[in-house]
């Protein structure tokens, strides 16, 4: 970690350096612009501050190390954008924080996308301190046009790939890091989870990239989950006790097909990469599921699990389990949860559960380019139901 004297060295030189540059910028030489400016006047931006902090950090790499000259030299990359739906919490902290490029440029596509890039890597600590604060980040207005340029996104934030494996929705891989969502009929809505929380091991954060814009409804709400877990307390004291203490067991009887009718439709060759039933078992174990066969089917148990967690960052017990998800159409047949003492989950308290998400959550419509960026310790996210097509979300896991 810099020392405050060093901090304040790489400032006083930045700040020596940006004004001289600033002041060579006011007319251009008479022979045209000495060799070293080529650098960063490719970069076609109109915002000076970022012109002069792209041939700074140029110069002299030692800068990229001061997160005080980044803010300082940036010109602030990133602007706060507010939103109708969104809803304030703790302090005023907005939930999402919504964040939109904060200047104009006559740079193209490309140009645009590696500037986004550099910023993210450059801004990182700030992006991680504010997705702490906030639980959600959308990054709404940047150059993210493909999958391609979605997953390069996901690349820049430099977090290790969460193997998508022991999940119970059906993904295909589409390039790179990134993954169709959820391949479930869009007609239908899929209920609030945090993402994998029914097995011992699941992602931390979770991308979202709006590849399509919906044409109506097929948003995806989100909610703190924090929230969700004082106020179950307040309504049903005695359930949260007895899940704070026994946690949830999860049961799923799972075919050996995909059925492309449900959102928990995926195989357990599909689950566990394996069309061998030993394998299936081994690989199943790993991942904390007893596996028992019913012919072709198999039976997986997990659990008990806690249904409660603390997270430390924000020193905070969260609601993290997928009560409503067992509770839900197609999948209440094959999939079902029981407190980890044996009890069965009251359906009044599911009830009011429900109704306490649909209070809490937000909604934001999705616009074409949008990246959606969850901590899935602390925000629980759903699906709403495609109105009017088309939709096409793609996502990416991170551990």
């Amino acid at each position: 970690m810099e020392s405050e004297s060093t901090t304040r060295s790489h400032c006083l030189r930045a700040a020596d350096m940006y004004t001289k540059i600033n002041e060579m910028m006011k007319i251009q030489p008479a022979g045209g612009w000495p060799k070293y400016h080529s650098y960063y006047l490719k970069k076609k931006t109109s915002n000076i501050h970022q012109r002069n902090y792209i041939y700074m950090k140029h110069q002299d790499p030692k800068l990229q190390s001061s997160q005080k000259v980044v803010a300082a030299f940036t010109g602030k990359f990133f602007r706060d954008v507010k939103l109708p739906q969104q809803k304030p919490h703790d302090d005023g902290v907005l939930f999402p924080a919504v964040l939109s490029p904060n200047h104009n440029t006559d740079s193209t596509a490309v140009e645009e996308l590696r500037d986004f890039e550099e910023a993210i890597r450059a801004q990182k600590p700030w992006l991680e301190s504010l997705l702490q604060k906030s639980g959600a980040i959308i990054f709404r207005g940047f150059a993210v046009s493909s999958p391609s340029d979605f997953d390069r996104v996901v690349e820049a934030f430099s977090y290790a790939e969460f193997p998508y494996l022991g999940g119970i929705a059906r993904r295909t891989k589409v390039v790179g890091r990134v993954y169709t969502a959820n391949e479930s009929p869009l007609h239908m809505g899929i209920p609030f989870h945090h993402e994998m929380s029914y097995v011992p091991d699941f992602p931390t954060k979770v991308f979202f990239y709006c590849d399509e814009e919906p044409g109506e409804g097929g948003e995806t709400p989100i909610v703190l989950s924090h929230i969700i877990y004082e106020k179950m307390k307040k309504k049903n004291p005695q359930l949260v006790a007895l899940l704070e203490e026994h946690g949830l067991t999860y049961t799923e009887v799972i075919s050996d097909e995909d059925d492309s009718s449900s959102f928990t439709g995926r195989s357990w060759k599909s689950k566990f990469k394996t069309d061998d039933k030993n394998v299936a078992e081994e690989t199943a174990a790993k991942l904390g599921i007893k596996i028992e066969w019913i012919g072709n089917a198999a039976k997986a148990t997990t659990g008990p699990l806690p249904a409660v967690r603390f997270d430390k960052e924000s020193r905070r017990k969260t609601w993290f389990n997928p009560i409503t998800t067992t509770y839900s159409g197609s999948a209440g047949k094959l999939l079902s949860v029981e407190i980890g003492n044996g009890d069965p989950l009251p359906d009044d308290a599911v009830e009011d559960y429900r109704k306490i998400l649909e209070e809490e959550c937000v909604s934001i419509p999705w616009k074409k380019g949008d990246v959606l960026l969850i901590n899935n310790l602390m925000v629980l996210h759903s699906r709403r139901p495609l109105l009017k097509p088309p939709r096409r979300i793609l996502a990416s896991l991170c551990k």
